[in-house]
């Protein structure tokens, strides 16, 4: 069994979808990246690949590729699985940590939980979704800035006698 942890960081600008865990939210500002910056799947890729031994984000989808310039994190992520299933392992479960002034996410969190479990082929109880506010302290505080820190646990598939 192996444990893995992701972060990732976004500005947020006015004009710009914002995508968080595959579910576009109703909001004037979005986060800047060089896909579409949606920091949960993002931050879900490093863990998985980082308990895999993998490599990181950057090391498969670089932001100096123009492959990837505005890419669906949904596609990255569905890539980022298969290649997991190829090296034999499964994952246990999924908890994501969000860091996000406003909007509250109360109105998505099922919607975000869905989507992660639909995309990784997983029950319900093994991915989890929290939401946290920095009480208005530094750029996330400010509504200037989105983050989210994941956690996974994956296990190495046992071969058939």
């Amino acid at each position: 069994m192996r444990v893995g942890h992701g972060f990732d960081l976004h500005t947020l600008e006015s004009g710009i979808p914002f995508m968080l865990g595959g579910v576009q939210l109703e909001w004037p500002k979005g986060p800047k990246g060089h896909s579409d910056g949606d920091v949960i799947l993002h931050a879900v890729i490093d863990a998985l690949l980082g308990a895999a031994g993998l490599g990181d984000i950057g090391e498969w989808f670089p932001p100096s590729d123009d492959t990837y310039k505005g890419a669906d994190s949904s596609d990255l992520l569905q890539r980022t699985l298969r290649c997991l299933e190829n090296e034999n392992w499964r994952i246990h479960n999924i908890d994501v940590t969000v860091m996000l002034e406003a909007p509250k996410l109360s109105a998505y969190k099922e919607r975000i939980r869905d989507h992660l479990v639909t995309l990784a082929d997983l029950q319900l109880n093994q991915v989890n979704i929290k939401a946290k506010t920095m009480e208005g302290l530094g750029p996330i505080g400010e509504g200037d800035a989105v983050a989210a820190m994941v956690t996974v646990l994956i296990e190495q598939k046992r071969e058939a006698p």
